[in-house]
């Protein structure tokens, strides 16, 4: 195994990590966002408020997105598994 295999496959786990994380992540970013700018307006400043929107939030978008998330992470996991061979000896 040589150096830029090992940097390679550290730098594709970490765009798979990005590109699963994602979705989950803008979606709370989008919601946080809306129910900072309510709160603004409202004047409310509860802490807590914003936190059970972005739980629902983040848990509607496992369940969206969840098939797509497993399918990103099996293909990373066959490819690297496939791969592997060519690499070890």
């Amino acid at each position: 195994m040589s150096a830029d295999f090992i940097i390679g496959l550290a730098g594709d786990a970490v765009y798979t990590v990005l590109k699963a994380s994602a979705p989950m992540l803008v979606l709370a970013l989008v919601v946080g966002l809306i129910i900072s700018v309510f709160q603004a307006t409202t004047q409310i400043q509860e802490q807590t408020l914003a936190f059970v929107p972005k739980i629902v939030a983040v848990f509607l978008a496992i369940i969206v997105f969840g098939p797509w998330i497993l399918n990103t992470i099996v293909d990373f996991t066959f490819n690297l598994l496939n791969n592997l061979h060519q690499y070890i000896g």
